[in-house]
């Protein structure tokens, strides 16, 4: 089946918009081509700084016949009414009508319409000046007097479309004076001729001649496996990072990986620095010592040309690049050493944080004191959490934070530990950001985790307040994140903290913490109705009992007598409720002397022992203990079914049996709300 290539090529697309880029062009041409009837077997998209491509395997190379019926007037119609319909059908005699006859509605005419397929061709000419008419970039631009807008001007289009027997055609369109053609252009510098193509495979390879590498996994994995062996012929180590792996793959079309220099004197920087300043500014990979197991004086660099002094130029302007920056680096982290953090922390009055809720100053204040609150219930010393509050964010006015805000924190801690402060203290400026995404660590040291709490819940208690909350996809001030990191830091370290007590202003945050809880319990694999009826129960605050309840119904309903459980309390649930719609009377307790089975007996006496049980359970948290002890009514409950008429036609025993499920769903309800249960 014939194979169609589209190339789009124009001047560079950022390196951010490239992956997106190649989707949506696959998306939307595939999705066209579908919509109009054709199908195909494969489809693959590439980008390239200069170039989106997609090649589309086995389309067909027409769309079906569209077969359909169009009812028309009764047979003794008025002339005018049959004329009409004649017309609408594209008929020129009713002869060439069907009849077809009704019962009820009597004889009428039907057109057999046939709407003849279109040929491939057609239909993608016909997309194609749509698709890029409208493509979605997040920023684009028009140029010359065209009104074409795209990310950067399109130079040049190549579209053709045959089976592999044969010659493929150029699919003729145009678009903005641009007319397709197969003709497309190799590496700006290395190969800039122009190269005829046929389909994907001669255009891969002659690109390929021409000193342009396609495909971007292949470009980022030339790129990975050169650094790594570089790195290893001199003894060290590459330090990955796959963010920049995607962003320097996306700056060339034929890489070539150099390794480059700087004086050893900037190795006095913190390494976190160092990184940052090359990677921010030169996108270059930094190298590790394994002997020291710190940043040796190289880096990686990945050029675009292969030059004929074997790259020696390039590296030397990289190096100029690199010195100057590290230079600034140095000097602000010199700066900020002779800058005590106390000092800076008066400053803090001066930065707005929101002008509804102060300065970062006043935030400072807040922080402090919710530390010292919060570091009893942590196992933290409240002098030493008070003043890690104190102190953290004091280096966002530091030179280094300022040219670098990924390294706040970071800095304040190496700030800190020069000053002499406590090495927990230290710790806890840096840690109190974390975790700032499901990847990151969260913090383990008992002052660090107060004072990331107080960060946290200030911060969700001041933004509840001012009643600037998430809408839909809109969290500017990142409150799920926070949200997030409460949960995480409560449930990694074991915390029993009372949610409630920091949010009885704000009581609707509690439930905004019971939804980012329900996402991050459901990401970790537990069932979604277990979390909803163990949050069913209300007035809970305390997350990590919640999670040890979910838990443990979860390990109950695992059991048949679990799950036979759950099926005798639905059953009882639905009766109780069929009965309470009817208005039938439920007795207020249970009566012992209306008993008149033996199971009925048993089955009392075993949930009354259960409840009592379960109820001891909970009250000592021992939430596994309370499911033991609910499960021990399988045996009971089943043979109360099995042999009590719940509806008998005595309506003191069928109040006093319906008042004895109530006591059996009650005391099911006292670890979960077992209705909120699938199965």
């Amino acid at each position: 089946m014939p194979d169609l290539l589209i190339e789009l090529f124009s001047e560079e697309i950022p390196a951010r918009m490239q992956a997106k880029a190649a989707d949506d062009l696959k998306g939307l041409v595939t999705g066209g081509l579908v919509d109009a009837g054709l199908t195909y077997e494969s489809a693959a998209a590439f980008a390239t700084p200069r170039r989106l491509t997609l090649t589309v395997h086995g389309l067909t190379t027409r769309s079906p016949d569209i077969r359909e019926e169009k009812k028309g007037p009764r047979t003794d119609a008025p002339a005018g009414a049959i004329q009409g319909f004649l017309r609408g059908a594209g008929l020129d005699d009713i002869a060439k009508a069907r009849v077809v006859s009704d019962p009820k509605k009597g004889d009428f005419y039907v057109a057999d319409l046939v709407k003849s397929g279109r040929a491939a061709e057609g239909i993608i000419a016909e997309l194609m000046p749509s698709v890029i008419r409208g493509f979605p970039w997040p920023k684009s631009q028009r140029w010359g007097s065209g009104t074409l807008r795209w990310v950067r001007p399109l130079h040049s289009i190549v579209c053709t479309f045959g089976p592999e027997t044969e010659e493929p055609v150029v699919v003729d369109f145009e678009v903005d004076g641009i007319r397709s053609g197969n003709v497309t252009y190799g590496h700006r510098f290395l190969a800039p001729e122009a190269i005829k193509v046929r389909r994907f495979s001669d255009y891969v390879e002659k690109l390929e001649k021409a000193r342009v590498v396609l495909d971007p996994a292949r470009r980022r994995d030339i790129i990975l496996h050169d650094a790594r062996d570089l790195a290893l012929a001199a003894g060290l180590e590459l330090v990955e990072d796959e963010g920049l792996l995607h962003e320097v793959a996306g700056l060339v079309e034929w890489p070539v990986v150099l390794m480059g220099s700087f004086d050893s004197a900037f190795l006095d920087v913190p390494d976190e620095v160092i990184r940052a300043t090359i990677r921010a500014n030169q996108k270059c990979f930094v190298l590790r010592d394994p002997r020291t197991g710190r940043l040796a004086n190289r880096f990686i660099l990945t050029s675009n040309m292969a030059a004929t002094d074997g790259g020696a130029t390039i590296v030397a302007g990289n190096e100029r690049v690199i010195r100057a920056r590290l230079s600034d680096a140095k000097f602000f982290w010199d700066g900020d050493l002779a800058i005590s953090l106390d000092t800076l922390v008066p400053k803090l009055d001066g930065i707005t944080f929101h002008e509804k809720l102060g300065s970062q100053g006043d935030r400072v204040r807040r922080i402090v004191e919710l530390a010292r609150e919060i570091a009893p219930l942590v196992g933290a010393d409240p002098d030493k959490a008070a003043r890690a509050a104190l102190l953290a964010k004091a280096d966002l006015l530091t030179g280094v934070v300022g040219e670098f805000p990924e390294v706040q924190g970071l800095m304040g801690r190496y700030y800190a530990a020069h000053a002499g402060e406590d090495t927990a203290v230290a710790a806890a400026i840096e840690e109190h950001w974390k975790p700032q995404g499901p990847s990151d660590r969260v913090p383990a040291a008992p002052v660090s985790i107060a004072v990331a709490l107080a960060d946290k819940l200030d911060t969700l208690t001041g933004f509840w307040a001012i009643d600037e909350k998430p809408t839909g996809s809109k969290d500017p001030f990142a409150l799920r994140r926070a949200a997030l990191g409460v949960i995480r830091i409560i449930l990694d370290n074991g915390v029993r903290l009372p949610l409630g007590a920091y949010a009885e202003k704000t009581p609707d945050l509690l439930n905004f913490f019971a939804d980012r809880l329900k996402v991050q319990l459901r990401e970790q694999g537990n069932r979604f109705d277990l979390v909803d009826a163990v949050f069913a129960l209300g007035g809970q605050d305390d997350l990590l009992l919640i999670v040890k309840r979910v838990e443990a119904l979860g390990a109950l309903l695992a059991t048949d007598d679990g799950r036979n459980l759950l099926a005798g309390y639905k059953r009882a649930a639905n009766i109780l409720k069929a009965e309470e719609k009817k208005g039938t009377a439920v007795a207020a307790a249970v009566d012992a002397a209306l008993f008149r089975e033996v199971e009925e007996k048993a089955l009392a006496a075993a949930v009354e022992t259960a409840a009592t049980a379960a109820r001891t359970a909970v009250a000592a948290e021992d939430f596994e203990g309370a499911m033991k002890a609910l499960a021990t009514l399988r045996a009971p409950v089943d043979a109360f079914f099995d042999k009590v008429l719940v509806n008998d036609a005595d309506a003191a025993v069928r109040a006093n049996r319906l008042a004895l499920l109530t006591v059996l769903r009650d005391a099911c309800h006292q670890v979960a709300d077992f209705s909120k249960i699938e199965g």
